[in-house]
């Protein structure tokens, strides 16, 4: 069944609009409008819909080539289909060149001027259809992008936690403060940054520095606890953690936080000048990611206070990094550090400490005595 179709004749002359109107009196699903010139005829296209235009050429006020013009710089117009129903057939190219979409020339042909009409009609409201669909397709495609992006930063959001909190079990075997895995994940980020690595690859450093030392759940207590010195045997123990920790998160390579993190937690303890643990590696063939940490990890633990020791002076924190560059650390990332410093102050401010390790570790003493 043919839809509801609207169209607008254009003609200064009356006869020639009684013969439009005649020619489709047949049509009970078309709409017939009409403008005596050009100017009523572009204020009633931008009043209301025409699925087609018939537009003659000579008229007062504007020509048909001027409203054709207009019509043709428009964008909402652009697509609308205009014939040119005019007995100036030598004008039949200029319009075509210009953009009419087809030229009738009078006296016309009734069948003819109605099929069309009546196609170029059926063309425009095919167009809208699929432009609509094209606008309703890119909307659902939007919202489902916002959607899937939205899922992509919780699951982003739900990996930090997690390697936070695995973090922090490690941290509550040996009383660090609840700040430091936030700092110090924050610092190897910005450190990242600095070294120059791309956003996705930094975020990743973010969520799995927490997990540098979780290893340290495999170490016994009376080792773990000591306040003191080690004694060499026991050191030899300690150091177990870094092979530990790797252990721990070895065979997730699916899973990037949890390889990364498996870098980072055997790697972390390695020194630049290679007399770090577990492998003595030197240098590069250190990974970049616990390079990072090794930073990070050490300036949170010399300037923050724990259970049994207060703060550093920060200018002693500096002294020592400084000294251990090209040593312990990288010398490049300790370049970074120190030309960036109060950045990483930011942060220090930023993720101040709480007491829950020190409660739930009061608590775990107090269950044991």
């Amino acid at each position: 069944m043919l839809k509801q179709i609207s169209i607008l004749a254009v003609d200064d002359e009356p006869f020639n609009l009684d013969l439009i109107e005649a020619a489709f009196m047949d049509y009970d699903n078309i709409t017939l409008t009409n403008a005596t010139n050009g100017q009523e005829a572009l204020d009633l296209l931008e009043k209301q819909e025409f699925d087609v235009v018939l537009l003659d050429i000579s008229m007062p006020v504007m020509n048909g080539i001027d409203v054709l013009k207009r019509i043709r710089a428009n964008e909402a117009l652009y697509q609308l289909p205009v014939l040119m129903v005019t007995a100036n057939t030598e004008k039949e190219h200029e319009v075509l060149r210009i953009g009419a979409s087809d030229f009738i020339p009078k006296p016309y042909d009734i069948e003819i001027l109605c099929a069309r009409t009546i196609n170029y009609a059926k063309l425009n409201q095919f167009y809208k259809q699929v432009s609509n669909q094209k606008i309703i397709l890119e909307e659902q495609v939007a919202q489902r992008t916002k959607e899937l992006h939205d899922a992509l930063i919780l699951s982003k959001q739900t990996e930090y936690e997690i390697s936070i909190r695995l973090g922090r079990a490690s941290e509550f075997r040996d009383l660090e403060t609840g700040g430091h895995i936030k700092r110090m994940s924050h610092y190897s980020k910005l450190l990242a940054e600095l070294w120059g690595l791309e956003k996705q690859e930094c975020e990743l450093v973010l969520y799995a520095a927490p997990l540098h030392d979780i290893g340290k759940v495999g170490i016994p207590d009376k080792i773990l606890l000591k306040p003191g010195k080690f004694e060499n045997n026991e050191f030899e123990i300690m150091k177990q953690h870094a092979i530990l920790g790797a252990m721990m998160l070895d065979g997730a390579d699916h899973f990037p936080v949890l390889k990364a993190g498996r870098i980072i937690a055997e790697q972390h303890h390695e020194k630049y000048d290679g007399t770090g643990y577990p492998n003595a590696l030197m240098g590069e063939n250190i990974h970049l990611y616990a390079r990072i940490v090794a930073v990070a990890d050490v300036f949170d633990a010399l300037s923050s206070k724990r259970c049994y020791k207060e703060p550093m002076p920060l200018e002693k924190v500096l002294e020592i990094m400084k000294k251990d560059s090209g040593t312990h650390f990288d010398p490049k990332l300790i370049k970074l550090f120190l030309e960036n410093l109060e950045r990483f102050l930011e942060i220090q401010n930023t993720y101040l400490d709480d007491d829950n390790a020190h409660t739930i570790m009061d608590l775990i003493n107090g269950i044991k005595s």
